[in-house]
């Protein structure tokens, strides 16, 4: 397949708003594309190189793409710096010039999907001294045989500002339609996506071996799984009531989220984030103790990473534990500020799928594989049958400093990707209104007002995500808890996100100054849930008066964006909807 073809197909997602046209659009491109091509159009459209674990960055500055349309269309670099300027968007600048080049074709040779995608590969494997030069002429030559709609999306893929708003829900739906006609098997190639963690192999695997090669896919090692994620109740009598009537209960320790590949023959340790981003290097400490500490050959096991001090017993706070994803400055907080892993689930054992199996089961198997006294440890449980042994423990790991507890489900096997309730979160804050926070994504910024003119930033749009429509729905404007520092922050980041109108997975009636491709999620607190006629979160799409939620007083907590969290894993529609509903009962009980 041509790359002028998939240019083409990218201006169409561009131009619509409508998800339903986005899936046909995928469809049409997958159908058309051949079957070593998938792969590298799967990848491409989600604006990588290959799945998050991989961390492959392509590191063009923008200085240097700026060069590189200079160079490719026989213009001075200030004049492409000045439309870049005024477009605010690189790729409508490198298309500008390659519409009027002072230079002939270098080629008359066309790029296919896959030349680009390589030699997009090719420059982001390049190191070292001269590294920037040998990047700067591999774009070149990508420009020189682009024509100008080509080159728009060759300049945005190489700095990473592709936006199409295409979500892994959209592109599923478009493989199921591509390959079956129908949206229907979306749900066995999401149960594919869950067990591999990597979206381009599901593509890739359908592509080659059709609907029978997908229904075989089987969990790998070093293939990181998406993790199981927990509902929320406010009590302990709903939580029990909701698990059958019993159930274990573990420590909730707010810490790093972390899964453990372990091949100790191989003396190989991977470790993966929540997001399924590699931290292996972050954690050093942790792979020694996986190699030396559990006893299994090959294992994945998942757990939450956490400083605590062996000595007083503390468990150190998140913004301490959250200081070690970073590059530079291991060793030394390694030793400074060691973490330990609580593990609570496993997942896989010397090459037998775990999942399926009871938690009951899973968890005295890990149990069983873990050394005692570690630095991997098991995370402290106990099995309950009143709600007042639940809130006698809950009340005792809140006064350890934790978190609070999640309830488990002894019978349930282990849901990857999803939130089910055979797992129910109970945090120190639910007992009240809304004192619990919530995770929202930034959908777009309004300009500063008054005293934050100077600032050209004045708050936010945010929304939560609604799984089922794989769309961005509005709950509030945030304009409280924000310092200095932060708006200007804020004003930076969200510049370089910014788009012209509204992301086509975006479902708002407002419109703030600036939109932005939903991409962060920042962390909020809030007085109350409330029904309100200007939000589309939980507002039924077939035209009904019938209110939406939002939120009454929010305000931004911490120091701004939740790094561990994509997009789609923010707070969901369903929670907001679910949260709403165990506020209005805890009201009803506090007049009774």
């Amino acid at each position: 397949m041509l790359f002028e073809e998939v240019a083409a197909c990218y201006d169409k997602l561009e131009g619509t708003s409508s998800r339903l046209a986005m899936i046909d659009i995928l469809t049409e491109l997958f159908r058309k594309a051949g079957k070593d091509e998938v792969r590298n159009l799967i990848y491409m459209s989600q604006g990588s190189l290959g799945p998050a674990y991989e961390a492959l960055q392509l590191g063009i500055a923008e200085k240097f793409a700026e060069a590189a349309i200079a160079s490719a269309t026989g213009f001075e670099k200030a004049q492409v710096h000045d439309a870049y300027k005024k477009s605010g968007d690189m790729g409508i600048a490198a298309e500008e010039f390659a519409k009027k080049t002072r230079l002939k074709r270098m080629s008359k040779r066309k790029f296919s999907v896959n030349d680009i995608f390589e030699s997009m590969l090719r420059i982001a494997g390049t190191a070292g001294q001269g590294s920037q030069d040998t990047k700067i002429k591999m774009l070149v030559e990508m420009l020189a045989a682009s024509t100008p709609l080509e080159a728009r999306y060759v300049i945005r893929f190489a700095l990473g500002q592709l936006r199409l708003g295409a979500g892994d829900a959209t592109i599923l739906e478009a493989l199921s339609k591509s390959a079956t006609g129908e949206r229907e098997f979306k749900a066995q190639l999401e149960n594919a996506y869950n067990i591999c963690g990597d979206l381009g192999k599901v593509g890739d695997v359908l592509a080659r071996e059709g609907v029978k090669g997908i229904e075989h896919m089987k969990v790998s090692l070093f293939n990181p799984i998406r993790p199981e994620l927990a509902e929320r109740l406010p009590t302990a009598g709903q939580i029990l009531e909701k698990m059958g009537g019993k159930c274990m209960v573990e420590s909730k320790y707010d810490g790093l989220r972390a899964q453990l590949h372990i091949d100790r023959k191989a003396k190989k340790v991977e470790i993966f984030s929540r997001n399924l981003e590699r931290l292996t290097e972050m954690f050093p400490e942790i792979v020694k103790a996986a190699l030396d500490e559990i006893k299994a050959d090959k294992v994945i096991i998942e757990g939450e990473a956490i400083a605590y001090d062996d000595v007083t017993g503390e468990f150190r706070p998140f913004q301490e534990t959250i200081q070690r994803k970073r590059k530079h400055g291991i060793e030394e907080l390694s030793e400074s500020m060691p973490l330990h892993l609580f593990a609570f689930d496993l997942m896989y054992i010397d090459g037998e799928d775990w999942m399926g199996r009871p938690y009951e089961e899973r968890r005295k198997k890990l149990g069983s594989i873990i050394k005692e006294g570690g630095r991997i440890r098991l995370s402290d449980s106990t099995t309950v049958t009143q709600p007042k042994q639940l809130d006698r423990y809950f009340e005792r790991m809140v006064g350890q400093g934790l978190e609070g507890i999640v309830a488990k489900d002894l019978r349930s096997s282990y849901v990857a990707g999803a939130r089910k309730f055979s797992w129910i979160k109970l945090k120190r804050s639910y007992r009240g209104e809304l004192s619990d926070t919530v995770d929202l994504v930034i959908l777009g910024y309004y300009l500063g007002r008054g005293m934050r003119a100077r600032f050209e930033f004045g708050g936010l749009l945010s929304g939560v995500y609604n799984e089922e429509r794989d769309t961005f729905e509005t709950i509030t404007k945030i304009g409280t808890g924000f310092s200095e520092e932060l708006m200007r922050n804020f004003k930076t980041m969200l510049d370089k996100i910014k788009v012209a109108r509204r992301p086509a997975r975006v479902d708002s009636l407002l419109e703030p100054d600036f939109w932005v491709n939903p991409q962060y999620v920042i962390e909020v607190r809030a007085d109350e849930i409330t029904r309100s006629p200007m939000h589309t979160c939980g507002k039924p799409g077939d035209g009904s008066e019938e209110p939406g939620y939002a939120l009454r007083f929010p305000r931004i907590i911490s120091n701004g964006v939740r790094a561990d969290k994509r997009a789609e894993q923010a707070t969901t529609t369903k929670e907001i909807i679910e949260m709403y509903g165990q506020q209005k009962k805890i009201r009803v009980e506090d007049v009774r």
